[in-house]
């Protein structure tokens, strides 16, 4: 089923790293360095799927190349811990098709990204049946005057944009699983503003999929297996519970709490 996820993280030089290589590595292209002469090469990648760069109106052709357009933004910064570009990374619904999966990226990048400014570098990486994909962003305005960049726009930094940002994604996906005839549905709020009681599950990436392919159950995987296991019990609880209110039992305060105990995750099962 359609699962909700979209992550957004600062790619910054305090770390080490530089905007030339995160775009090269999720591109799986060859990339040179100006500022630093080094080459990041990439180009062996097999899981690169889909890879386009999409700019706002009226920005200047080289924008449009991946080399330039990241080496461009590297010579804006002069800091030692500028922040070079930011990420948002996004499950697509395995519900959807890969041609569907770019219609609605496309859409998510002209209303969201573009339209205010951004220019966004999109990747998608199918690898184990795990499609995601990576949205590479600038920081700074487009200066179509100077080719070049100028100041960067705090705005999207915000924390108000971050949210709009994860509840249009749910919204764009369900309206594309929704032209697709699919009945799964997600949504970006978290199990307690859903009124849910439930305890949520945590994110299983590549790395995890990549590990049940070898026959291996990764520790997240088998904590989600647990995590599932206890909301159903929660619910079949609940509803055995309601049964028997239904047929006028007594039934004590006590006996309609659920514990909050959980089992600690189980170690890496090698099979």
């Amino acid at each position: 089923m359609a699962i909700y996820h979209l992550s957004v993280k600062l790619i910054t030089r305090t770390t080490g790293r530089s905007a030339t290589a995160a775009a090269a590595y999720r591109a799986g292209e060859k990339i040179y360095d100006n500022r630093t002469g080094q080459t990041f090469d990439y180009s062996r990648k097999k899981e690169v799927t889909y890879r386009r760069i999409f700019t706002p109106p009226n920005a200047p052709q080289w924008a449009k190349d991946r080399e330039q357009l990241w080496n461009a933004v590297e010579q804006s910064e002069t800091r030692k811990d500028a922040q070079v570009a930011r990420e948002i990374e996004v499950a697509l619904p395995i519900e959807l098709s890969p041609s569907q999966h770019i219609i609605l990226l496309e859409r998510f990048v002209h209303t969201q990204l573009t339209s205010k400014g951004m220019i966004a570098d999109v990747v998608i990486h199918n690898k184990n049946g795990n499609p995601h994909a990576h949205i590479l962003l600038t920081t700074r305005e487009i200066n179509i005057t100077n080719d070049g960049f100028g100041k960067k726009n705090r705005d999207w930094n915000s924390k108000e944009q971050l949210e709009e940002w994860r509840e249009q994604w749910a919204k764009h996906c369900n309206r594309r699983l929704s032209i697709a005839s699919s009945k799964s549905r997600i949504d970006h709020r978290s199990l307690q503003d859903q009124g849910l009681d439930q305890i949520p599950t945590v994110h299983v990436g590549a790395n995890c999929h990549a590990m049940d392919k070898r026959g291996i159950t990764s520790q997240r995987k088998e904590l989600n297996n647990l995590i599932k296991e206890k909301n159903m019990s929660k619910q079949q609880w609940k509803k055995t519970i309601a049964e028997l209110k239904l047929e006028h039992e007594p039934v004590s305060d006590s006996q309609l709490k659920v514990s909050a105990n959980f089992p600690a995750p189980c170690n890496v099962n090698s099979g």
